[in-house]
Protein backbone atom coordinates (compact mmCIF):
# COMPACT_ATOMS: atom_id res chain seq x y z
CA UNK A 1 0.00 0.00 0.00
CA UNK A 2 1.45 3.40 -0.86
CA UNK A 3 0.60 5.21 2.18
CA UNK A 4 1.66 2.37 4.24
CA UNK A 5 5.41 2.91 2.76
CA UNK A 6 5.21 7.23 2.90
CA UNK A 7 5.94 6.71 6.49
CA UNK A 8 9.19 4.87 5.39
CA UNK A 9 10.39 7.41 2.89
CA UNK A 10 9.92 10.05 5.15
CA UNK A 11 11.99 8.11 7.65
CA UNK A 12 14.68 7.37 4.88
CA UNK A 13 14.34 11.08 3.70
CA UNK A 14 15.54 12.17 7.58
CA UNK A 15 18.00 9.88 7.81
CA UNK A 16 19.63 11.18 4.72
CA UNK A 17 19.53 14.59 5.80
CA UNK A 18 20.76 14.14 9.51
CA UNK A 19 23.34 12.06 8.39
CA UNK A 20 24.47 14.45 5.62
CA UNK A 21 24.77 17.18 8.28
CA UNK A 22 22.42 19.86 6.83
CA UNK A 23 20.45 21.77 7.86
CA UNK A 24 16.55 21.79 7.34
CA UNK A 25 14.14 22.60 8.68
CA UNK A 26 10.47 20.69 8.92
CA UNK A 27 7.16 22.25 8.94
CA UNK A 28 3.75 20.94 10.29
CA UNK A 29 0.78 22.38 8.28
CA UNK A 30 -2.97 21.26 7.28
CA UNK A 31 -2.86 18.20 4.90
CA UNK A 32 -2.06 19.63 1.51
CA UNK A 33 -0.83 18.58 -1.91
CA UNK A 34 -1.11 21.10 -4.57
CA UNK A 35 1.79 23.31 -4.80
CA UNK A 36 -0.22 26.58 -4.37
CA UNK A 37 -2.07 25.94 -1.63
CA UNK A 38 0.92 23.92 0.34
CA UNK A 39 2.83 27.47 -0.77
CA UNK A 40 0.59 29.40 0.91
CA UNK A 41 0.28 27.40 3.60
CA UNK A 42 4.21 27.50 4.12
CA UNK A 43 3.85 30.90 3.46
CA UNK A 44 6.62 31.18 0.69
CA UNK A 45 5.91 32.00 -2.85
CA UNK A 46 5.24 29.02 -5.16
CA UNK A 47 8.55 29.73 -7.10
CA UNK A 48 10.60 28.23 -3.73
CA UNK A 49 8.49 25.26 -3.91
CA UNK A 50 9.92 21.82 -5.97
CA UNK A 51 6.78 20.16 -8.15
CA UNK A 52 7.82 16.48 -8.91
CA UNK A 53 6.45 14.65 -11.61
CA UNK A 54 7.06 10.82 -12.88
CA UNK A 55 7.42 11.05 -16.21
CA UNK A 56 7.39 7.93 -18.85
CA UNK A 57 10.39 8.58 -21.47
CA UNK A 58 10.35 5.87 -24.46
CA UNK A 59 13.54 6.27 -25.98
CA UNK A 60 12.51 3.68 -28.27
CA UNK A 61 10.74 0.59 -29.26
CA UNK A 62 12.04 -1.44 -26.92
CA UNK A 63 13.57 1.24 -23.99
CA UNK A 64 11.56 2.73 -21.51
CA UNK A 65 12.98 4.95 -18.85
CA UNK A 66 11.38 6.39 -15.67
CA UNK A 67 11.92 10.48 -14.70
CA UNK A 68 12.06 12.32 -11.85
CA UNK A 69 11.06 15.55 -13.14
CA UNK A 70 11.41 18.62 -10.49
CA UNK A 71 10.89 22.20 -11.77
CA UNK A 72 9.89 25.27 -9.88
CA UNK A 73 6.28 25.26 -8.12
CA UNK A 74 5.12 28.00 -10.30
CA UNK A 75 6.39 26.61 -14.00
CA UNK A 76 5.56 23.35 -15.74
CA UNK A 77 7.42 20.23 -17.04
CA UNK A 78 8.38 21.16 -20.60
CA UNK A 79 7.74 18.00 -22.03
CA UNK A 80 9.60 18.84 -25.30
CA UNK A 81 12.99 19.60 -23.21
CA UNK A 82 12.39 15.96 -21.57
CA UNK A 83 11.88 14.72 -24.83
CA UNK A 84 15.33 16.68 -26.76
CA UNK A 85 17.34 15.62 -23.37
CA UNK A 86 17.03 11.72 -23.68
CA UNK A 87 16.71 11.66 -27.53
CA UNK A 88 13.03 10.09 -27.05
CA UNK A 89 9.91 9.19 -29.11
CA UNK A 90 7.70 9.94 -26.47
CA UNK A 91 6.96 11.34 -23.12
CA UNK A 92 4.14 12.02 -20.95
CA UNK A 93 3.00 11.37 -17.32
CA UNK A 94 3.51 7.99 -15.99
CA UNK A 95 0.47 6.12 -14.73
CA UNK A 96 -0.23 6.68 -10.96
CA UNK A 97 0.19 3.44 -9.88
CA UNK A 98 3.74 3.47 -11.55
CA UNK A 99 4.49 6.63 -9.86
CA UNK A 100 3.82 5.74 -6.67
CA UNK A 101 5.28 2.48 -6.96
CA UNK A 102 8.95 4.52 -8.18
CA UNK A 103 8.90 7.48 -5.73
CA UNK A 104 7.50 5.77 -3.21
CA UNK A 105 4.81 8.44 -2.39
CA UNK A 106 1.34 9.28 -3.09
CA UNK A 107 0.65 12.24 -5.03
CA UNK A 108 1.06 15.65 -3.67
CA UNK A 109 4.08 14.36 -1.05
CA UNK A 110 6.64 12.98 -4.26
CA UNK A 111 10.22 14.01 -2.93
CA UNK A 112 12.79 15.51 -5.41
CA UNK A 113 15.01 12.70 -3.96
CA UNK A 114 14.75 9.38 -5.32
CA UNK A 115 14.95 5.98 -3.16
CA UNK A 116 14.51 3.75 -6.61
CA UNK A 117 17.21 3.04 -9.26
CA UNK A 118 14.87 3.04 -11.98
CA UNK A 119 13.76 6.59 -11.25
CA UNK A 120 16.24 9.32 -12.77
CA UNK A 121 16.21 12.63 -10.85
CA UNK A 122 16.43 15.05 -13.15
CA UNK A 123 16.07 19.08 -11.87
CA UNK A 124 15.79 22.37 -13.46
CA UNK A 125 18.86 24.80 -12.20
CA UNK A 126 16.39 27.16 -11.06
CA UNK A 127 15.54 24.34 -8.53
CA UNK A 128 19.18 23.95 -7.04
CA UNK A 129 19.84 27.89 -7.36
CA UNK A 130 17.19 28.43 -4.53
CA UNK A 131 18.24 29.79 -1.13
CA UNK A 132 15.31 27.92 0.29
CA UNK A 133 13.63 25.07 -1.54
CA UNK A 134 10.42 23.59 -0.06
CA UNK A 135 8.51 20.14 -0.70
CA UNK A 136 6.26 18.12 1.15
CA UNK A 137 8.35 15.79 3.11
CA UNK A 138 6.82 12.61 1.63
CA UNK A 139 3.71 13.33 3.64
CA UNK A 140 0.88 15.74 2.62
CA UNK A 141 0.60 17.17 6.34
CA UNK A 142 4.39 18.23 6.63
CA UNK A 143 6.96 19.67 4.39
CA UNK A 144 10.45 20.36 4.68
CA UNK A 145 13.00 23.44 3.67
CA UNK A 146 16.68 23.08 2.87
CA UNK A 147 18.90 25.15 0.46
CA UNK A 148 18.85 24.18 -3.17
CA UNK A 149 22.63 23.49 -3.00
CA UNK A 150 22.32 21.51 -0.37
CA UNK A 151 19.74 19.74 -2.67
CA UNK A 152 21.77 18.55 -5.50
CA UNK A 153 24.61 17.45 -2.88
CA UNK A 154 21.91 15.34 -1.48
CA UNK A 155 19.81 14.26 -4.39
CA UNK A 156 22.32 14.32 -7.60
CA UNK A 157 20.07 14.94 -9.96
CA UNK A 158 20.71 15.72 -13.37
CA UNK A 159 20.51 19.41 -14.04
CA UNK A 160 19.37 20.77 -17.62
CA UNK A 161 16.43 23.29 -18.67
CA UNK A 162 13.28 21.28 -18.11
CA UNK A 163 10.96 23.95 -16.60
CA UNK A 164 8.26 26.15 -19.05
CA UNK A 165 5.68 28.42 -18.02
CA UNK A 166 2.52 27.89 -16.78
CA UNK A 167 -0.24 28.15 -19.44
CA UNK A 168 -2.16 31.17 -19.59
Amino acid sequence: MPGDNAYDTYDRLISLLDTSSVDYQLIDHAPEGTTDDVSALRGHPASEAAKCIVLRVKVDRRTTRNVLAVVPGDRRVDLDAIRALYAARYVGFSDAETAERLARAIPGTVLPFSFDPELEVVADPDVVAQPRLYFNAARLDRSLCLSGGDYERLAKPRVEPIAGPLPE
